[in-house]
């Protein structure tokens, strides 16, 4: 979505006009879903239950839309991120490892390349059935700009054009935010594996 189409919804928006709000559910929508999706597993009703109050969470909040704050995509993903969040709060901790094995077991090998272990990984982390939640609980650890520049890269493989224009920045800014992204992501995946020693870590 370019810029003035954004621009056009967020003051729509503001306004509270109902076609300014039916151009960001069809804009957006199926992203929420997707993204959702991989953070929740393969419960498509609890997929639902969040798309759901996360659409009802944006349409209370539509009309405090700051553009000057960030993208639509942005802006949405935040409320999206707090609805998966009081979801988790809700779950016990069985329930989400055999959720987030799902969604682990249904990445295909591309879109996985960004988190493939290198081979002195200890054998007992690569094949416990925890390695989606630990995955999934260092990404919980970032900030939202990159969680998004993550998933946007090697789970949807959008090329670096398309996610400056969903960022609203440029491609070399991307490509520096993912470098710092990817940092980040090896250093809270230590953290929550309690690795010390350094002796393996996840490749970016």
């Amino acid at each position: 979505m370019d810029n003035n189409t954004q621009q056009e919804i967020a003051k729509g928006l503001q306004e509270g006009s109902r076609r300014a709000w039916l151009q960001l559910y069809e804009a957006y929508a199926e992203a929420v879903w997707r993204n959702v999706s991989r953070l929740v597993g393969s419960d498509l009703p609890a997929v639902a239950d969040i798309v759901q109050e996360t659409f009802l969470a944006v349409a209370r909040s539509a009309r405090h839309f700051r553009p000057d704050r960030g993208s639509l995509w942005v802006w949405l993903w935040t409320i999206a991120r707090r609805q998966v969040a009081l979801y988790y709060r809700r779950q016990k901790r069985n329930v989400m490892l055999s959720r987030a094995q799902d969604w682990w077991a249904g990445l295909d090998g591309e879109k996985s390349d960004w988190i493939d272990a290198r081979a002195d990984m200890p054998p007992h982390i690569l094949q416990s059935q925890e390695l989606a939640a630990l995955v999934r609980r260092a990404l919980s650890k970032l900030p939202l700009e990159y969680q998004t520049l993550l998933l946007a890269k090697y789970v949807d493989g959008q090329p670096g054009n398309q996610i400056a224009e969903l960022m609203g920045g440029s491609e070399t800014a991307v490509r520096s935010k993912l470098a710092r992204a990817r940092r980040a992501f090896r250093k809270a995946f230590k953290k929550v594996t309690g690795s010390k020693s350094g002796a393996w870590e996840v490749s970016l």
